[in-house]
């Protein structure tokens, strides 16, 4: 009789943890939509950090898993100080209050290159914190984007992959996360404003 019971809870927790997993398998792969929030026809743009799932407290999980949490910091154009800096095809620059900023470039080969890095705020253990985080030396992701017919507004995507972090106020480098981090993004109507800033 226990061997049964101890059967079917093993039984059941396997269907469990596959469906967790197909769960988030489909919200890795679902692409990010616009805001609602946007007002038609007006510059818009989101951006997601995708933190690992066990790295917050426990009761928090299913509803990352279910989708009625955000997997991690987010920011969009409703965010307090949002703005965007320099925008070309092989250039996006995003920054907001509170520590945001995200910069991407592309080499000629639509590459990411050196100057790519997102910094954005945390709580990790009931600590606010901040981060600025780089891809490895040879970045996994990519920028698209289209430039509009007749116009200079660009629309794009993005993907990053970010392997090492520092802590924005030490500037020590971080023991988090254990595992590389996931951006995704997109924007929609941003204005191509000429050369981006140098120095990064």
């Amino acid at each position: 009789m226990r061997t049964t019971k101890t059967k079917l809870l093993i039984i059941g927790g396997l269907a469990l943890l596959l469906g967790c997993v197909l769960v988030l398998r489909w919200r890795r792969d679902k692409p990010v939509a616009p805001s609602p929030a946007q007002t038609p026809g007006s510059p818009s743009f989101e951006v997601r950090v995708e933190t690992p799932l066990f790295n917050r407290a426990p009761w928090q999980i299913p509803g990352v898993i279910l989708g009625l949490s955000d997997r991690g910091p987010k920011l969009d154009q409703t965010t307090p100080g949002a703005k965007v800096g320099q925008v070309a095809p092989n250039h996006l620059e995003l920054s907001a209050d509170g520590g945001w900023d995200l910069v991407i470039e592309t080499d000629d080969e639509r590459r990411l290159a050196p100057g790519t890095h997102v910094a954005f705020p945390i709580e990790l253990g009931g600590r606010p914190l901040r981060f600025d985080c780089r891809p490895a030396d040879r970045p996994s992701g990519y920028l698209t984007t289209t430039t509009r017919a007749g116009s200079d507004e660009i629309d794009g995507s993005f993907v990053l992959e970010l392997t090492t972090c520092k802590n924005a106020q030490s500037g020590k480098t971080a023991q988090w996360p254990a595992k590389p981090l996931t951006v995704r993004g997109n924007f929609n109507g941003l204005p191509t404003n000429g050369s981006p800033r140098s120095g990064r």
